[in-house]
């Protein structure tokens, strides 16, 4: 079936089941006969995969600005190498993570909404990233139960390590993007069954696209 390229996101703190809502929305598309291709950030490019592992690796020892700009690096050459060319051909795209992450994790985590921080990513953003989702959806389940599902997961890598206060402030940041882009990003609560939540998820789609 030929399609309108679409760009979809999901976002969440660790823990929130975005891998499963993703495999169920993946099945959904299938089932509907759209065209689809799966990705993930950081990661998604042969490129962006490799810095991946540096940047997950909790051996890694880099401050803050560092992170932010591999992030960056790995975001463009998976734009440039995956989503775009996707999103060309008519392919919907459904990533696991993209800008909204940056935002809270680096912007709100690593720096508490310090506004100078913020401003530098947003302007990374304007500069580099194009196009951003159109469809983001947010996971939303509290911090400590989405830490405890994460904890029975394997070995934690270098940002599932970080203490409860940074992913308190990251759902801040999350809760913020929310509130500032209500159009874009759709908060679906991620509590209850998997079945659950991937009807909401479907719901959400289909309202946003016209699929009904």
């Amino acid at each position: 079936m030929k399609t309108v390229g679409r760009f979809i996101s999901f976002e969440g703190t660790e823990g929130v089941g975005k891998t499963t809502a993703i495999d169920g929305l993946c099945q959904r598309l299938q089932a509907a006969g759209i065209d689809y291709i799966r990705t993930r950030e950081p990661g998604g490019s042969a490129f962006a995969e490799r810095l991946r592992e540096i940047l997950l690796d909790p051996a890694t020892d880099i401050n803050d600005d560092t992170e932010l700009l591999l992030l960056f690096a790995a975001r463009c050459d998976h734009l440039q190498q995956v989503i775009v060319p996707a999103i060309q051909r008519g392919s919907w795209v459904i990533c696991d993570r993209f800008t909204d992450s940056t935002i809270a994790y680096q912007g709100y985590g690593r720096a508490d909404g310090d506004s100078e921080i913020l401003a530098k990513i947003d302007s990374l953003i304007e500069q580099f990233i194009t196009p951003l989702p159109e469809l983001t959806l947010w996971l939303d389940l509290p911090v400590l139960e989405g830490m405890i599902r994460a904890g029975k997961r394997s070995a934690a890598d270098r940002f599932e390590q970080q203490a409860m206060d940074f992913f308190t402030r990251v759902y801040a940041g999350f809760s913020t993007l929310a509130a500032q882009h209500p159009e874009r990003i759709q908060r679906i609560d991620a509590s209850g069954s998997s079945a659950e939540v991937e009807a909401r998820i479907w719901q959400t789609v289909q309202n946003s696209f016209d699929l009904l």
